[in-house]
């Protein structure tokens, strides 16, 4: 079966009008995904929904998480796209993961929670340093709550120390991300292709 990749966009801004270096970078994996026939589908911008705090998956009236998470865990892989800010990820790239907390108590007959099976991988962004220290606390988090991170799985930019440039202002995208990015994508469709064929036994 083809697979199919969901992004998430955590940056600060709600407004999707609003440029995003985040988008810029998911963009980058997304054309290296293509190339190895994995659909990106659609990049959800999270701060444009009303995420409640809390660890369940349904934190009640106007909580847009149900349908995230439903749209989330209908795809094989996720993108986990987000900025540095204060040298780790966002507020609201946490809210996400705090949200995700309840697999962990929603698990089948096997023990295997809903993202088993299902591959992350992390696109950062930033102007200071903490793209490492970012994609391991995403790394942690998503694999605690069952998620599969294969090698290489992050593609990141990290622009110079107090610098005004973002990664949305480069005329041209760098090599060396491009190359990472390529080796990201295959190593997530190679792994979920995998995962898809020959599940978890739990």
């Amino acid at each position: 079966m083809a697979l199919k990749a969901l992004a998430l966009n955590c940056t600060l801004k709600a407004d999707t009008g609003e440029d995003s270096s985040t988008d810029v970078m998911i963009g980058v994996l997304g054309q290296a995904f293509g190339k190895k026939g994995v659909t990106v589908s659609e990049t959800v911008r999270v701060a444009a929904l009303d995420i409640k705090p809390g660890v369940t998956s349904d934190e009640g009236d106007g909580d847009a998480w149900p349908a995230l998470r439903e749209k989330i865990l209908a795809h094989d892989i996720l993108i986990f796209g987000g900025p540095i800010w204060m040298g780790q990820i966002s507020s609201v790239a946490k809210r996400v993961l705090e949200r995700m907390d309840a697999f962990l108590s929603e698990t089948d007959d096997e023990g295997r929670m809903p993202s088993y099976g299902k591959v992350a991988v992390a696109a950062i962004v930033g102007n200071e340093d903490g793209a490492h220290f970012s994609s391991a606390q995403l790394f942690q988090a998503l694999n605690d709550v069952g998620w599969t991170i294969p090698a290489v799985a992050a593609c990141y930019w990290v622009g110079e120390a107090m610098g005004s440039t973002d990664f949305k202002d480069l005329k041209k995208t760098p090599q060396k991300v491009t190359k990472t990015a390529k080796m990201v994508a295959s190593n997530a469709a190679h792994l979920a292709g995998l995962l898809q064929s020959t599940p978890y036994p739990g």
